[in-house]
């Protein structure tokens, strides 16, 4: 008999996407804040020369994570359309095998065996596809930590740059501020998207 994707799979495939989409504003907060540093940062003239060019890194960072999230978010998409085939196909063969005990004696029960057959690889074909694409996502999650960390560094260099920027000190240290706060929502979010995946795995 064929196993229907549990309930718990459509709804770790649903948040993941919620949780992306979440991250997906963050990171565009992220290259928010850089632009507010930069304008402040030239502003401040020589106060805040060593902040000027890690305004370039917070940009640069949040572009990165804007481009990795879009990218997971096509994995995210594709694992909902995998889960929905599975669904659907996982019902047709409980549907074949239902009239199968049904026909058992009936003259033309054997013409079913073929069509119930195609129905399970193509629910086995969709099954391993899925898996495939949640070690994937797995593997792109992972590497969207990579800029999360690098901008928590960034924030705590920022706060020492801010420290020498006299009277926009306050400002700077704000961004510092939003730009830790940022990261640190991202790792989170992220973290909750590899446990979704669990989820999934251990559901399987």
């Amino acid at each position: 008999m064929q196993v229907k994707p549990t309930k718990s799979q459509f709804v770790a495939v649903a948040s993941i996407a919620a949780e992306l989409s979440a991250v997906m504003e963050v990171a565009k907060e992220i290259s928010l804040a850089a632009a507010n540093a930069k304008a402040i940062a030239f502003r401040a003239g020589e106060k805040a020369k060593g902040f000027q060019p890690i305004t370039d890194f917070i940009n640069e960072l949040a572009k990165d994570t804007i481009e990795l999230v879009n990218n997971i978010n096509d994995y995210a998409f594709l694992l909902y359309r995998l889960t929905v085939d599975e669904q659907r196909l996982a019902e047709a063969c409980g549907r074949f095998e239902q009239v199968e005990r049904l026909a058992q004696c009936a003259r033309y029960a054997a013409s079913l065996a073929g069509p119930l057959q195609q129905a399970r690889h193509k629910a086995q074909a969709a099954r391993r596809e899925f898996t495939i694409h949640v070690a994937e996502l797995l593997v792109k999650l992972a590497e969207v930590m990579h800029p999360a960390r690098a901008a928590r560094v960034i924030a705590a260099n920022s706060r020492i740059e801010a420290s020498q920027a006299g009277e926009y000190l306050q400002s700077l240290q704000a961004v510092a501020e939003s730009v830790d706060n940022a990261a640190q929502i991202i790792n989170d979010k992220v973290h909750r998207c590899r446990s979704a995946l669990t989820v999934i795995n251990l559901a399987d």
